[in-house]
């Protein structure tokens, strides 16, 4: 569904907040929950919109939901929200994205704590925009694929050193009042924006007084681009695709569908090309219960 979202107060407030102006003229922001399997499954067209035309645009990650259902979230022995369900449904979202995750998690190793997930994605990004993306990124890997249990502290904690954060200051502030005011202020933009769906893209032009657009659901790359050229009030160009090796160095880990999305070729084509790379020892390749992920091998 395609809606338009009224700016309010909520986003005047934190326009009139931000340290310095925006050089990009738009701004996408994604509302998402760490643990949504369908949220994972956009990461294909995002990567290609940010290598095509992240030159116009910041991204930026709002946690959505509420303090109660991230306190509630694991699933309950009766009722519509059972592992078993859960399981079923990251099996069948998986099969059709073709974004890999494994339901096995509610089954072998529920997560304890979802509301911990979201406060470690707030402290991580209290060090740093990029640093809280790389963060949120290594911590969906190990949920989805790796079937950690990202409730778990210890978890947290490698993710974290993973990703090269400062682990005292990360620890401290898991439990911060800057990191729980961070997460407050996620759910209360998600309550104005009036979002009902995840994950849900609304994009703002900076420049101009005008509404933003929210789109709910997930959608085909070309509905994206349309809608930034819409909110733009100049002409934009892509970006041509950079070579495979070079997209690899920038993103370290990637799926098969990733690149087939990102070049627009299909699954098979990706793969015979990443397979060229590992030939060359410039690549190693991760199976995964549904596909297959790309370690990029530097230095070779």
């Amino acid at each position: 569904m395609l809606t338009l979202s009224n700016s309010n107060s909520f986003y005047d407030e934190q326009e009139n907040n931000k340290p310095y102006a925006c050089q990009k003229p738009l701004e996408i922001y994604s509302v998402i929950d760490p643990l949504c399997p369908e949220c994972w499954s956009l990461e294909p067209v995002l990567k290609k919109l940010q290598v095509q035309y992240g030159h116009y645009f910041t991204l930026r990650h709002f946690v959505s939901g509420s303090l109660e259902s991230l306190n509630t979230y694991v699933p309950r022995k009766k009722g519509i929200n059972t592992a078993e369900q859960i399981a079923e449904k990251w099996e069948k979202t998986a099969s059709i994205s073709g974004m890999s995750c494994d339901g096995d998690v509610w089954l072998e190793n529920p997560i304890s704590a979802p509301h911990k997930a979201t406060l470690a994605i707030k402290a991580a990004e209290l060090q740093g925009k990029q640093q809280g993306m790389k963060f949120l990124r290594k911590l969906r890997e190990n949920l989805f694929l790796n079937k950690q249990n990202i409730g778990n502290d210890d978890v947290l904690l490698d993710i974290a050193r993973s990703v090269n954060l400062d682990e005292d200051e990360f620890l401290s502030d898991l439990s911060s009042e800057a990191t729980i005011k961070a997460l407050r202020c996620d759910l209360k933009f998600s309550q104005e924006m009036d979002v009902t769906q995840i994950p849900t893209l609304i994009v703002f032009n900076d420049k101009t007084d005008d509404d933003g657009i929210k789109i709910s659901g997930c959608y085909s790359y070309e509905v994206y681009v349309e809608i930034l050229k819409e909110m733009s009030d100049i002409p934009l160009e892509p970006s041509p695709l950079p070579e495979l090796e070079e997209f690899l160095s920038s993103y370290s880990f990637v799926a098969t569908k990733e690149v087939s999305v990102v070049y627009q070729i299909s699954c098979e084509e990706a793969e015979k090309r990443l397979k060229r790379l590992v030939l060359q020892q410039k690549v190693e390749r991760v199976p995964v219960k549904y596909g297959t992920f790309w370690r990029y091998l530097p230095n070779r």
